[in-house]
């Protein structure tokens, strides 16, 4: 069945129209090349496929993704087809009739795109002589035992002789448009730009290859930019060859773009060449027709939460679970990058802040970070196992009580309560609550660690004491393993769990957007992020109050690592004196955020970088005027007006108060809130759009 394409994008309300002419699309071939391309590896696979949708609604079947064959992801993710555009299908047909094997078909995502899928291993015979080629050509030499290189190699070279018979076919029409997303796929578009293939190239770094790298030995990486000898770093980190790939890439496209402002300073000292769009990534964001629809999955949510740390902290369940609040982090496990060093020391801060002011709130942390074990820890099994047995054995007294009250009630009489259960029950009981009797304390991970003495995490957890004592108001459960809906301990999958929890902290050194905020945002969840992650920056220039919309940003670019943890510390520690409808109020805010992470919004920036680089390399046929920046000037969000929902503006005269103080707070109206927001959305700053009078910092570059 033909894809249908929408002929012009339309705004999200309240957000301003996208005022650039559309591309002739009917004349021209998209193609996005990605290593993640119906391959899951990291972020970039949640960016090629949550963009799928708006991609396909403008580009409709001419638009064609690229990536590696697998075969288990091809069976399961691939409708297999043949290709609609005969030139397509005679340039696969090259490559097929040389023993080199492309595979056509789409991918079963929203949108449905096609796919073009390259058989590297079908081609390695030609890995020799194309490592010739590339060292005839640039000079660049790849190592016999970096597999990934070769692999990207090989690939590369047949993306490029794939455009190479495509475009012998087509001619000048249609053009074609090719979009490399990342490193492992910069030799494609580096051997497209060497033998003067005619089509327009675009290259996005997601993250610099040695920006990754650095960041890992725990260095001053942002304050030190300009200081690296860029050479030696790669070299000494034996990817040098990888950082010359992806260099050559980003100088040989026609259009270099990145995530974010953060990732744009860094690749300007890195890579040498400043960004000329900056793309942010977004999500599909579906709204819900009523406003409390997204509450009471959060609710749900929590309530399955709840179920999981009755039986994991059964015998030690001495704190109220309606008072308990569920933080968590997940991600990489990624110790310093990700912030993990940090969060815990703040967690430490907190613990003693809320036993000094006999705060009666209890923080449960979550860790979802996937590590090597080798199976579900025997005490967490037995624990739910416990949980369960007690559940089981107090629906049947329930069941026995029921049907004696009824009986008793049926008859006219009014039933002695201290004869309606026997002696039996009362031996059940007793013996259920034996059970629940535990002399070790609630285990801090849920998995035997395979090297537990040396994991990062499991070592500050002994640093810091946190042991999930009785007298501790923070209590750890790292869970080294993503989550899964089938799983015996916690079955939920990533996004239920996210729904029930209170607050999301991810204190990230080094992240170049930060899809883990951006997913708790369109959730209605409130989070912590950085001034060092996209995300974060993104939020800074469009919220003028981030925290009244439940998005913390601690400073790690200007402030020491412990005036950082201060910060988390307290933002954490004011989060937990919130009362209840503080935080809903706060949820709600946060939730019509999502309109900014919208793919139909942020998609816009993605058709201007097509638009420059068909303008770059077709000169003759597309001409584009340079846009001036906008001003900065009311670009933001308003901070709200009504009942603030951040204790640093509210606080009690005591930490710990009731939610019938409450009653007497100014009236909170959600609709005419929510109204004055869409009106509020602006246009985001440009790359180099500094405010006027704002300082550039040290280490900033002034683009």
């Amino acid at each position: 069945m033909p894809l249908t394409r929408s002929l012009s994008m339309t705004s999200l309300s309240g957000l301003p129209l996208w005022d650039e002419e559309d591309l002739p699309v009917d004349d021209l071939l998209l193609f996005e090349v990605a290593w993640e391309v119906t391959n899951k590896v990291g972020g970039i696979y949640t960016v090629i496929q949550t963009k799928a949708k708006i991609t396909v609604d403008e580009w409709g079947e001419n638009l064609f993704m690229m990536g590696p064959y697998y075969e288990h992801n091809f069976n399961t993710q691939v409708e297999q087809c043949e290709p609609p555009n005969p030139a397509i299908k005679k340039a696969m047909g090259a490559l097929n009739d040389n023993g080199c094997l492309v595979y056509f078909g789409r991918w079963l995502i929203e949108g449905s795109p096609y796919v073009i899928l390259f058989d590297t291993g079908s081609a390695a015979w030609n890995l020799d002589r194309w490592k010739g080629d590339l060292w005839d050509t640039c000079g660049i030499g790849l190592p016999a035992h970096d597999r990934e290189a070769n692999d990207s190699l090989i690939f590369g070279s047949m993306v490029a002789w794939f455009f190479k018979e495509l475009t012998d076919e087509l001619g000048d029409s249609p053009n074609v448009l090719a979009h490399f997303h990342e490193w492992q796929v910069g030799a494609g578009l580096i051997l497209c730009r060497s033998r003067k293939i005619p089509l327009a190239t675009i290259f996005t770094t997601h993250a610099t290859l040695l920006g990754r790298y650095i960041c890992a030995g725990n260095v001053d990486f942002y304050n030190n930019l300009g200081k690296f000898n860029i050479d030696q770093e790669a070299g000494e980190r034996q990817i040098y060859h990888r950082y010359c790939l992806e260099r050559a890439a980003v100088h040989c496209a026609h259009v270099f773009t990145t995530v974010s402002q953060i990732t744009a300073v860094e690749a300007n000292h890195m890579l040498h060449r400043k960004p000329d769009v900056v793309t942010p990534n977004g999500l599909n964001i579906k709204k819900f027709s009523a406003m409390h629809e997204f509450q009471n999955l959060h609710s749900t949510n929590k309530g399955r939460i709840q179920e999981f740390i009755r039986g994991h902290f059964y015998g030690h369940l001495d704190f109220n679970l309606e008072k308990t609040l569920f933080f968590f982090i997940a991600g990489r496990y990624e110790f310093s990058n990700k912030g993990v060093d940090i969060f815990l020391e703040s967690l430490s801060r907190l613990n003693y802040l809320l036993r000094v002011h006999k705060n009666d709130v209890t923080v449960v942390v979550f860790f979802i970070m996937p590590a090597k074990t080798n199976n579900f820890n025997v005490e967490t099994l037995k624990g739910q196992a416990v949980r369960k047995q007690l559940w089981d054995t107090a629906h049947t007294v329930k069941d026995k009580f029921g049907k004696r009250l009824y009986e008793a009630l049926l008859k006219g009489d009014i039933p002695d309560m201290n004869t309606i259960l026997d002696r039996d029950d009362f031996t059940i009981m007793k013996r259920a609550i034996y059970a629940t009797q535990r002399h070790t304390l609630p285990p801090v991970t849920t998995h035997n660690m395979l090297d537990d003495t040396s994991d990062p995490i499991l070592a500050n957890v002994r640093r810091i004491g946190l042991f999930n004592a009785r007298i501790d108001r923070v209590k750890i459960v790292f869970h080294p393993e993503f989550l899964s809906s089938t799983s015996p301990l916690l079955p939920m999958d990533y996004e239920e769990f996210v729904r029930g929890c209170h607050l999301g902290v991810f204190p990230s050194y080094y992240e170049p957007w930060g899809y883990t905020p951006g997913e708790c945002t369109v959730m209605g969840i409130p989070s912590v992020t950085t001034n060092l992650s996209g995300f974060g920056c993104f939020m800074e220039e469009h919220v003028s109050d981030p925290t009244a919309y439940g998005i913390y940003i601690v400073d790690r670019r200007f402030r020491s690592a412990d005036d950082s943890c201060n910060q988390l510390t307290q933002f954490m520690f004011g989060f937990c004196q919130q009362s209840r409808r503080q935080r809903i109020i706060q949820r709600n805010r946060t939730e019509r955020l999502s309109d900014l992470l919208d793919w139909r919004y942020l998609g816009r920036f993605y058709m201007h970088a097509r638009s420059l680089a068909l303008s770059r390399a077709f000169p003759d046929k597309f001409k584009m005027e340079p846009l001036a920046p906008p001003q900065t000037e009311g670009f933001r969000y308003p901070r709200p007006g009504s009942v603030p929902p951040s204790p640093s503006v509210s606080v009690h005269s005591t930490p710990h108060h009731s939610d019938e103080e409450d009653d007497d707070e100014e009236p909170y109206d959600e609709d005419k809130e929510a109204e004055r927001d869409r009106q509020n959305i602006k246009a985001p700053f440009t790359l180099g759009a500094t405010p006027e009078g704002k300082k550039t910092h040290p280490g900033e570059s002034a683009n």
